[in-house]
């Protein structure tokens, strides 16, 4: 998760546990908009941002961006409303939005568990349990059954600078290019790259907001590159690597990966499928040291072989 003026970034991962369609005959196609449907109650809960997601037949990616800033700027009030949006929340708490009167002890509980909740705000995992809970309540009801619906806890990689967040993010925009069922960004349905090339009279109104690119860095919080470099980016590496098409290369890189300092074959290797995976943070060697230092480990599992990539 990459630290800047108050912005944490990640990479979180969840896989269903089964795919039924194979066996049934049934489609469950429309369960991918259920987690587009989720994703943007959520924006409007969490102090999270959206830079890039793909959601497939059975898992999806995203890469998010904590605002602790805008967390820490809430209200009380302003923490309650978001959190009750999602869940009830004791009586107390249903109390005081009652507009009951309330003595000072228990005034000074309901802001002890507004605190709690401000944190949980700017927290990925309970963002990713939001979302991950309620798809499978939502799945196990459809499907008339009891168990798990995940594979597993969701996965999560941290992201220490921009290098890591756009390439993170071309790794989840080119999935489908991956996997072979989309020729191109803008044919790739329900990602990020296809929202951020579609006109705004082609968005669905469930479009989800996504991390604005601003090269001017007019916005503090933005992704300081040019969108149009980063869809380049996107279309050269997905010739690339696109099953039928492995090994053509444009004659041209893309700007943008120049200034991101990347090798063109070693960015290929890290689009290529579990190349980003190899370990849990990404980033320059100097961030990665820095995070050792703060997190108190002396090595992360994949680190040496992505640092050789990402230099």
């Amino acid at each position: 998760m990459r630290h800047s003026q108050g912005n944490t970034e990640g990479h979180p991962l969840s896989e269903y546990v089964h795919e039924k369609c194979g066996l049934t005959g049934q489609s469950y196609e429309h369960r991918r908009q259920w987690v587009i449907d989720r994703l943007k109650t959520l924006q409007a809960v969490f102090c999270i941002e959206l830079c890039a997601y793909s959601v497939m037949s059975n898992h999806y990616h995203l890469v998010l961006s904590i605002d602790e800033t805008r967390a820490a700027d809430l209200t009380l009030d302003e923490v309650i409303e978001r959190w009750c949006v999602l869940y009830k929340g004791p009586l107390l708490v249903q109390r005081y939005r009652a507009g009951e009167a309330l003595g000072v002890a228990e005034r000074q509980t309901v802001s002890e568990i507004a605190e709690t909740w401000r944190a949980r705000l700017a927290d990925i995992s309970w963002f990713m349990r939001s979302l991950n809970e309620y798809i499978a309540r939502k799945a196990n009801q459809e499907d008339s059954c009891r168990g798990h619906f995940w594979e597993a806890r969701f996965k999560s990689q941290a992201l220490l600078d921009e290098q890591a967040l756009l390439s993170c993010m071309a790794y989840v925009d080119l999935n489908p290019i991956r996997a072979g069922i989309a020729e191109t960004p803008e044919q790739s349905a329900f990602t990020s790259v296809k929202q951020r090339i579609d006109t705004p009279q082609e968005q669905e109104a469930t479009a989800l907001t996504l991390k604005r690119f601003d090269p001017r860095q007019a916005e503090t919080a933005a992704i300081s590159y040019d969108l149009h470099d980063y869809l380049e980016l996107v279309d050269y590496t997905g010739r690339a690597i696109h099953p039928t098409k492995r090994g053509y290369i444009a004659a041209d890189t893309p700007p943008i990966l120049v200034r991101l300092g990347i090798d063109t074959d070693h960015w290929l290797q890290l689009m290529r499928p579990q190349g980003i995976h190899i370990a849990t943070v990404i980033g320059h060697s100097t961030r990665i040291e820095g995070y050792l230092k703060r997190h108190q480990q002396r090595h992360i599992a994949g680190a040496t072989q992505l640092k050789r990539l990402l230099q």
